[in-house]
C-alpha cells in the first residue's frame, strides 16, 4: 500500500508542477502582451486589464505552490512512516480522505476544529 500511496503523491505532485509551469507560461505571455500594447487597458470596455489577468495568474500560482509543499510535506512523512497519522490528534487518517486529499495531514475532526 505505502507504494501505491507513494505513486499517488508523485502522480499529484507532476500534475501540481504542469500546472505551475503553464501558468508561467501565462504570465510570460501577459506581461509580452503589455509590452507590445500602448492600449490603455484600465478603460478597455473588451476585457479585464492585464493587472487583473497577472493578479489572477499570480494568485493562482501561489496558491499552487503551496499545494506543492504541502505534497512535498507529504512525501517526507510518508519516507519516515508518520504518513496517515494525524498531525493534531496521532489517530490514523481515514483512507478515504487520503484517497480524496493525497496531502492531508490532518484527520477530518482536527481540520474541522482548524476552521
Amino acid at each position: 500500500m505505502p507504494e501505491s500511496l507513494r505513486a499517488a503523491l508523485l502522480e499529484e505532485r507532476a500534475r501540481v508542477v504542469r500546472r505551475l509551469d503553464g501558468l508561467a507560461a501565462d504570465f510570460e505571455e501577459t506581461v509580452a502582451a503589455s509590452r507590445d500594447s500602448n492600449a490603455d487597458d484600465e478603460h478597455d470596455p473588451e476585457g479585464h486589464t492585464i493587472a487583473f489577468e497577472r493578479s489572477q495568474v499570480t494568485s493562482l500560482s501561489r496558491r499552487l505552490e503551496q499545494h506543492l509543499a504541502e505534497v512535498d510535506a507529504a512525501l517526507a512523512r510518508l519516507a519516515v512512516g508518520t504518513y496517515g497519522v494525524c498531525q493534531g490528534c496521532g489517530e490514523p487518517i481515514d483512507p478515504a480522505r487520503l484517497e480524496a486529499r493525497p496531502a492531508a495531514r490532518e484527520c477530518i475532526a482536527c481540520a474541522s476544529r482548524r476552521r
